[in-house]
């Protein structure tokens, strides 16, 4: 889903959120003044579990700092150590990049740096990489302010930073404590909007803010579809974001694929926010719900901007309890070119879901097609090189997620051919030259070609960056930026 305020879109990244254990260890020579736990402590179990809970990975140490200073040290103490660090803020990598993406590294969580102050005057805010959504959303909204953000009252700012931070403060690789904007040090700035993971250890993000929306509208409609219906019903979505000239800007929407009930069928869905009067809604989606047959269902939640964060949090935007939701799940992307999907592609794909993906032992799946680009699209607006993310010319980011039973493991063998499956029904009947990226939000560990999909034509800049920024390769790790 995508979640347009005042005209910026940003990707809303599936929220599931990390754990917030206590921490009472000393035992690395050169960290002090902070805590961190490592593994034979009691709290070190849940410190150190993933949220996807494929990943047992085990970090040396799961530190706690709280200050810039602290985090300093740690990075000084690794690269001294050839020890690679890596931060986590919210704790919900899809890969446990935020342990590592291996044994081994040292963990710095983030979850101490969580201040936030919002400045009237600029209409700026100063945001710790560690603060929950949830207190964010609440504290720029006391102030009729808002950001594009995700939707988990728990996920933490750490991988909102795009399009809206205008500074960033940020330890580098040899533990040097820097700033980066487009005014000092601008190259870094560049790439930490982007693939900020493989150049430093962000501890805060200065960001510009909009207004809040007035009024918003959390809306979705559902059908139930033969393949062949639902492949004219991507054509039709694909028509209608990316043909319709008068497209507003306020209109955040996803395709929504799930399971059909019988084979030969796919459950379809439409979903998304509307920021603008309720009133206006109903002719917006006019064109494309014109050329579908009647919804089996529909919902509308209007209300306030902090309403429909709510909702879309699931109910509550308070983070003052862990979160102990955990998943065990495989999920790959595509970018869909502006070209779209051919016909014959989306046909292949629909047939794939309706014969492969019915009845499955154990599995279980859903698919999101959300619009980056089209008409009036500010992801599209801004130039394709003014920072590392690499699919301004991209139509759609598709999610393909699938899950075991119950959310536990183990997760069924049988989860990666499907996966793979369904990602190669669209590209096998695309063309030879199509030019589809991957989405690094999204990410895969199991991915040929990883760097170039993710980062395309700003690979090259990025490893020169990564040369002079981190040349022993502290950042490192499995799917991020190599020398």
């Amino acid at each position: 889903m995508l979640i347009p305020l005042t005209g910026s879109f940003l990707v809303l990244l599936l929220a599931f959120c990390g754990v917030s254990p206590q921490v009472v260890a000393q035992a690395v020579p050169g960290l002090s003044g902070f805590n961190y736990t490592y593994s034979g402590q009691p709290d070190f179990p849940a410190a150190s579990e993933a949220f996807n809970l494929r990943y047992t990975y085990v970090p040396r140490i799961v530190a706690y700092p709280v200050t810039i200073e602290h985090v300093s040290q740690i990075v000084r103490v690794a690269y001294e150590s050839n020890v690679n660090v890596v931060a986590r803020s919210g704790g919900h990598s899809y890969v446990a990049s935020g342990l590592g993406g291996k044994n081994s590294s040292y963990v710095i969580d983030t979850q101490n740096l969580n201040s936030i102050t919002y400045d009237p005057t600029t209409q700026t805010a100063i945001i710790g990489v560690g603060a929950r959504l949830g207190d964010i959303i609440k504290v720029l909204n006391q102030n009729g302010r808002a950001l594009p953000h995700g939707t988990c009252a728990y996920v933490g700012w750490g991988g909102h930073i795009v399009d809206s931070v205008i500074g960033v403060d940020v330890v580098l690789a040899n533990g040097t404590v820097a700033r980066a904007s487009k005014d000092i040090n601008a190259d870094l700035f560049w790439a930490l909007r982007g693939a900020g993971a493989s150049f430093g250890i962000i501890t805060s993000t200065t960001v510009r803010t909009y207004p809040a929306p007035a009024s918003a509208t959390i809306y979705s409609y559902n059908w139930h579809l033969t393949t062949a219906a639902a492949s004219s019903a991507l054509q039709t979505y694909q028509q209608f974001t990316s043909s319709t000239s008068s497209l507003p800007s306020q209109l955040g929407i996803e395709v929504v694929l799930t399971p059909g009930e019988r084979k030969g069928y796919v459950t379809f869905g439409i979903a998304g926010g509307w920021y603008g009067p309720r009133n206006q809604l109903d002719q917006v989606l006019q064109p494309f719900l014109s050329e579908m047959t009647a919804p089996r269902w529909n919902s509308f939640d209007v209300g306030t901007y902090l309403n429909s964060a709510t909702n879309l949090a699931g109910g509550s935007l308070a983070t003052n309890e862990p979160w102990t939701q955990r998943d065990t799940f495989y999920a790959k992307s595509l970018v869909i070119p502006k070209t779209g999907i051919r016909e014959s592609a989306g046909k292949a794909w629909m047939d794939y879901l309706g014969s492969e993906g019915v009845g499955l032992s154990g599995l279980g799946w859903f698919l999101q097609i959300g619009l980056l680009g089209g008409a009036n699209s500010a992801a599209s607006a801004i130039p394709k090189d003014d920072n590392a993310f690499a699919h301004r010319d991209g139509l759609f980011i598709i999610q393909f997620y699938t899950y075991s039973n119950g959310n536990r493991p183990p997760f069924p063998s049988q989860g990666f051919g499907f996966l793979d499956g369904m990602v190669d029904a669209i590209v096998r009947n695309s063309a030879a030259n199509w030019d589809y990226g991957a989405y690094p939000n999204y990410v895969d560990d199991r991915l040929a070609n990883h760097e170039h999909l993710y980062y395309k034509q700003h690979l090259a800049r990025l490893k020169t960056l990564k040369k002079q920024y981190d040349p022993t390769g502290v950042f490192d790790f499995p799917t991020g930026i190599k020398v």
